[in-house]
């Protein structure tokens, strides 16, 4: 629609992942070499992990399109969520290899398969196999890759494994229960989204291969890009191609801020307004502790202060107590200092910044939980321990209302930093955020205006086995699936209750809870339908969003 009216020869940023639009900037340049090195080398794991919509399925297309060795056969799974049987007749299928008639038999496959591997290795042939979303793949599969790499001559491996997934891959990898799979990882990656100035290029790079001659986007358009995209490509897309029709629409051949802000809050269904809400902060002297009334302190010197004092100040909203009640209260050996008439949340998080990290995220999150936080190891593999795990997750609210928990948040200034917030509950119209340990109200669009759908919560997965559960599944977690559905509603109940097999009957009792739930209707109990479940049943002392925590307290 808008192409001929900029010049171009097709829509730069259209999310479809073609080989052509390829950026490289120095994260995707040492990704790309990663694997690379994956296709020419023989045996092991190449692990390539990053946050959704940062590139790494156009780069396993340039792979596979540019850069594949011509004597490399390739298996490519691109949907894990699978049994062992049926992720290695997926292999089997891939390869062209004749599924044997004992298909059912996963010896029999195996058997099979090392046979081809042979072959192929007798060719001169290499044989690859890459697994892209491998955060789905169940434990039990990825024991199965795992045994896949022991098919070997008395040189060298026969099948070398790529995986490809979200940052959750890391995490799951971690565990110890697959210690030895991860010992086989030969090179890792880990790919981040852009910086600043590299969005602004990346913005460029897609514009010439289109066809742009000129500039289309002008600087503060750019910086503005990577404020509401955090840098994430698939982001950057989103937004600049609903830009470029916008400013179409409005005869503007140069996009501006404005037209960047305004398809922002088109595409999040936002108003790019901040509001403003009035915050009364008595602050205390240099010489001792600060006191927070629902905000932060008004100045970097004060801040600093705080860190280095070590003081834990209480946390108070405006809306309970005045500031001259407050004041009241203080010792009267200790000054105070005007208080500052406005102070938004953009400005919270700025002053904050030194507290809102991942770390302080993490100690603020497990606490809600009555866990404590060790930083000398990954927080997920920390809360393994104890039974939890961690969902990483982009979504909305109405998501975040059906979980029903807690949960770290990814907020954006209007700098473009990052932030780390807890979420402790939701109130009508207004969030309860934990921010460096400070409990404070906002209402939740302002919020949302710095929110771009990235979290992260703890559940506990039943038996302590986070395993999606279909049509073929067997164990003490099918089990605990019938009992479950029946307690949270006897419409749900099954009739062998005490079967460990997933048959056809429970998965309708499973169509019909997601169809109550509103969620996508598949009859797979995944994580998402879990979740919900293992919320529904939750004891009295779980930390829930709909029990404000400035309520209990």
């Amino acid at each position: 629609m808008y192409t001929s009216f900029f010049g171009l020869n097709e829509k730069p940023f259209s999310i479809t992942p073609d080989p052509r639009y390829l950026f490289m900037s120095e994260r995707h340049g040492e990704a790309l070499a990663h694997l690379v090195y994956g296709v020419t080398e023989s045996g092991g794991f190449i692990q390539l992990t990053g946050e959704v919509g940062t590139g790494k399925t156009m780069l396993v297309r340039t792979l596979l399109l540019n850069r594949m060795p011509a004597n490399a056969d390739v298996a490519v799974v691109l949907n894990p969520q699978l049994s062992v049987r049926e992720f290695l007749v997926s292999i089997c299928e891939e390869l062209g290899v004749a599924v044997p008639e004992e298909r059912g038999s996963i010896k029999a496959l195996i058997d099979t398969l090392n046979r081809h591997l042979l072959n192929a290795h007798a060719d001169g042939r290499r044989t690859i196999l890459v697994v892209d979303e491998a955060q789905n793949l169940a434990p039990e599969v990825l024991e199965e890759v795992r045994l896949l790499t022991n098919l070997e001559t008395a040189k060298q491996k026969l099948l070398q494994i790529i995986l490809i997934g979200q940052e959750e891959l890391r995490d799951l990898l971690a565990r110890n229960d697959l210690r030895q799979l991860a010992q086989r990882i030969t090179g890792r990656y880990h790919l981040e989204p852009l910086s600043r100035d590299e969005t602004a290029d990346y913005i460029e790079h897609r514009l010439k291969v289109a066809g742009a001659l000129g500039e289309v986007f002008d600087a503060g358009a750019k910086q503005e890009v990577f404020r509401h995209s955090q840098g994430v490509p698939r982001l950057v897309n989103v937004i600049c191609d609903r830009a470029l029709l916008g400013a179409y629409s409005g005869g503007n051949r140069r996009v501006n801020r404005r037209m960047i802000r305004r398809a922002a809050a088109e595409i999040t269904g936002k108003s790019d307004a901040v509001r403003w809400l009035r915050w009364a902060v008595p602050i205390l002297g240099v010489a001792a502790a600060v006191v927070i009334v629902a905000g932060f302190l008004t100045t970097l010197d004060e801040r600093s202060n705080l860190i280095d004092d070590g003081v834990n100040p209480p946390a108070v909203s405006s809306a309970q107590q005045p500031a001259a009640t407050l004041e009241a209260e203080m010792d009267p050996a200790l000054d105070t200092i005007a208080v500052e008439p406005e102070v938004s949340l953009d400005e919270q998080l700025q002053l904050a910044e030194g507290l809102t990290d991942s770390e302080s995220a993490f100690v603020a999150l497990l606490d809600l939980w009555g866990l404590d936080y060790r930083g000398d190891e990954r927080v997920c593999t920390q809360v393994a321990t104890s039974g939890y795990e961690c969902l990483f997750q982009r979504g909305s609210w109405s998501g975040l209302k059906q979980f029903d928990r807690p949960a770290v948040l990814t907020l954006i200034d209007n700098r473009g930093a990052a932030h780390n917030v807890v979420l402790t509950a939701i109130t009508g119209e207004t969030v309860e955020l934990s921010i460096g340990g400070v409990a404070v109200t906002h209402p939740i669009d302002d919020v949302s205006d710095m929110w771009f759908g990235r979290y992260m919560l703890l559940w506990r997965p039943p038996n302590g086995s986070s395993v999606a559960l279909g049509p073929g599944s067997s164990g003490t977690n099918v089990v605990w699936l019938r009992q479950s559905l029946a307690a949270i509603d006897p419409r749900y109940r099954t009739q062998a209750m005490d079967s460990d097999v997933f048959d056809s009957d429970l998965r309708e009792q499973v169509r019909a809870f997601q169809r109550d739930h509103r969620l996508d209707v598949d009859g797979l109990a995944g994580h998402k339908t879990q979740i919900i479940m293992n919320t529904l049943l939750a004891p009295d002392n779980t930390p829930r969003l709909t029990i404000p925590r400035l309520a209990q307290e």
